[in-house]
């Protein structure tokens, strides 16, 4: 038996002893996704696909009652909890929601609202559906007493020291209007994890070799039953506030007022995001524009929450065996699925990146057919260990590629192949490069055609040899039209190439053209940045130019050579040996310095003349950037720190100077403007 997916047609179940087979199926499928969801935080099905599940289930058990059993997952809230972490009893059972994905089904909940509360119309708040770990927090006296995780409904895990480290939760409660907060407050509310956070934890997580985190739910949850909660602190934990279960000497009156009383209380509620909305066109509206609005959003949303606002109906409605009769969780159109992974194929990017993509089964998520999925790199296919022809769990997150969540390894047939990434270019068939960490693969030759685009954007840009007026749509518009085809091309082009393309006067052509000829006098650091070595960026570059007064010295380098420089490691060492290692790489070098490229290295020249001068540079800077005014202090000997000092001896101020403005007044240093910084580094180099 299938454990993992189970699809039913309930309307195909005609008997009872069919009915009691599928049922018996059902239970035990959800059963075990309950298990890896709610004590493993590994799921393997998507939420869509858990929800068809118990939606089959309790039709057949409403078609054949004789079937209910009081031991069924339609009679239980959540899953089991761990008991490791300690266990805490719920002073009310922590009820989930009924969940629906049709605007039928809302219809019903409004319509059976209206006929039982005997009114023409309902008054209902609508909230957001966060995709994080429902947490309830007790305060005693004002004050933080216990927290807990949902857990069975009845009993969950104590996370107390855990939820203290998240900062949006007080430890105490406020008080407001001279009125004392209850002596009791139980709470209910979703623990999250932003986007930013999420992707910002997973590259440090990257950056140190651990495993990554799937998506934003399983990293907070992971992060709540953390043993030790300086991890816990750690992560970048947040949290809304949306019920109160027990406020002793309070009585509210609608959901509505627990919103707006739970905030001046101290506790963060989105009451910004919620809405007060009468009748059925107004609840279907609510979830039609947040579902639009869920990618601009800095959190994970799947689905709205519809709520009766009063609470004296909700009383009225009470409750089923799992859930209120008074509210419904609409979710928005699944973005998980499982399907078979067909293929693997390699893409180029623009950088000469190379990415493996999955091939797929085409699978419906979120209204769109998925054929194709990212795989990131060797090291994220080994880590998961996805192999061409496994069942896979896809996730797709706003606009961006769908990504493959994990293998299915439980039902693998043993014909699973495992995939490595080419030795040569699929595009140029040049050697490729692959890290020691198998985390980035790329194509060394410039010139190959998959990534000749961003490869000249790269050369071009601002950090590079800085060619102004030659961005993305510039550069895609000379490819098109046949003006260039290369670095080499950007230094033949005359006006008569572009004065009759479109967009182009005489004027621009002009002006492109002086751009371009102005770049051939750089920096040699510059021109190692603009080439688009791997691994090699704009400190590294710096580091080079210290150490190689040619680019002929550091083309001939090898790598025990580089790799005795402070800060250069084996694999930036071997990229750049690989890199001058392609022929095409130094004929193309020896053609630009033909086209009259002139890079000087002041650093090895001996013109230090800021040498042992250290600047600070504060406030808005007109004619440079903040990075290129510390680039040319860097170059002629001189220290850019970022703050001030007795050790400072400038400090370069523009439009909005703060702290570090009245600071050097106050220490007696020398203060430029902008132009009399320029000054100041022309008379003196």
């Amino acid at each position: 038996m299938d454990r993992h997916l189970v699809s039913i047609d309930v309307d195909r179940i005609d008997t009872e002893e069919k009915a009691e087979e599928v049922i018996n199926k059902l239970r035990e499928s959800i059963e075990y996704h309950n298990y890896r969801y709610y004590v493993l935080d590994d799921p393997i099905i998507s939420d869509s696909e858990y929800d068809s599940m118990l939606i089959a289930l309790r039709k057949l058990e409403e078609k054949y009652p004789s079937l209910l059993s009081p031991t069924s997952p339609t009679q239980q809230i959540g899953g089991e909890p761990r008991d490791s972490m300690g266990l805490v009893q719920h002073p009310i059972p922590m009820v989930s929601l009924k969940t629906i994905y049709e605007a039928e089904e809302v219809r019903k909940f409004d319509q059976t609202c209206r006929e039982e509360l005997e009114l023409e119309s309902v008054e209902y708040v609508a909230e957001l559906k966060y995709d994080g770990l429902a947490v309830e927090i007790v305060y005693n006296d004002g004050k933080l007493s216990v927290a807990s995780t949902r857990g069975d409904g009845t009993t969950g895990e104590d996370i107390t020291a855990n939820v203290k480290t998240i900062r949006e939760v007080p430890l105490k409660i406020k008080q407001f209007s001279k009125i004392l907060p209850p002596s009791q407050l139980v709470v209910r509310g979703e623990v999250y994890m932003s986007i930013d956070g999420f992707n910002k934890l997973n590259e440090s997580r990257e950056s140190e070799g651990l495993t990554l985190f799937a998506n934003p739910r399983n990293a907070a949850a992971g992060a709540l039953r953390q043993l030790d909660p300086t991890v816990t602190a750690e992560r970048p934990l947040q949290i809304f506030v949306y019920a109160v279960a027990i406020a002793e000497g309070y009585s509210f009156k609608t959901q509505w007022e627990i919103l707006e009383t739970l905030r001046k209380w101290g506790l963060k509620t989105n009451i910004e995001m919620s809405r007060k909305c009468t009748g059925i066109d107004e609840l279907l509206a609510y979830h039609e524009e947040m579902e639009q609005k869920r990618d601009e959003l800095p959190y994970e949303i799947d689905g709205v929450v519809f709520k009766v606002n009063n609470l004296e109906q909700q009383e009225k409605l009470g409750m089923r065996s799992r859930d209120p009769r008074w509210a419904v969780a609409f979710k928005f159109k699944p973005r998980q699925g499982t399907t078979v992974l067909e293929d693997i194929i390699v893409q180029i990017g623009r950088t000469g990146k190379l990415t493996p993509v999955a091939v797929l089964k085409p699978v419906h998520i979120g209204g769109i057919e998925v054929t194709r999925a990212s795989l990131h790199n060797q090291s994220e296919i080994d880590r998961k260990d996805i192999r061409i022809g496994d069942t896979v769990l896809v996730e797709r997150a706003g606009d961006v590629i769908p990504q493959v969540v994990k293998p299915i390894k439980d039902i693998r047939e043993g014909h699973e192949k495992k995939f490595r990434m080419p030795k040569k270019c699929p595009s140029c068939n040049s050697p490729t490069h692959t890290s020691e960490d198998k985390k980035l693969t790329r194509c060394l030759n410039i010139d190959c055609p998959a990534q000749l685009r961003r490869s000249i954007g790269h050369f071009a840009s601002k950090m590079g040899m800085d060619i102004e007026g030659l961005g993305p749509k510039r550069i895609n518009q000379l490819l098109d039209a046949g003006v260039i085809d290369g670095f080499l091309s950007l230094y033949e082009i005359s006006v008569d190439d572009l004065v009759d393309l479109e967009r182009f006067g005489k004027s621009s052509a002009q002006n492109l053209v002086k751009q371009i000829e102005k770049s051939k006098d750089k920096t040699l650091d510059r021109f190692i940045f603009a080439l688009g070595i791997p691994l090699v960026g704009t400190q590294t570059a710096k580091i080079l130019t210290d150490n190689f007064e040619t680019i002929d010295d550091l083309m001939d380098a090898t790598k025990d050579q580089l790799t005795d420089i402070d800060l250069i490691g084996p694999e930036v060492a071997k990229s750049i040996v690989d890199f001058f290692g392609e022929k095409r790489n130094r004929n193309l070098i020896k053609m630009l310095r033909k086209k009259g490229l002139e890079l000087s290295n002041p650093k090895i020249s001996g013109d230090k003349k800021l040498d042992g001068l250290t600047f600070v540079f504060t406030g808005a800077l007109e004619t440079l950037t903040r990075s290129e005014a510390k680039e040319l202090v860097e170059i002629y000997g001189g220290k850019a720190t970022s703050s001030v000092s007795g050790n400072t001896d400038y400090v370069v101020a523009g439009p909005g100077a703060g702290s570090k403005l009245d600071m050097a007044k106050e220490l007696g240093i020398t203060i430029f403007s902008e132009e009399e910084f320029l000054r100041f580094l022309k008379s003196n180099t």
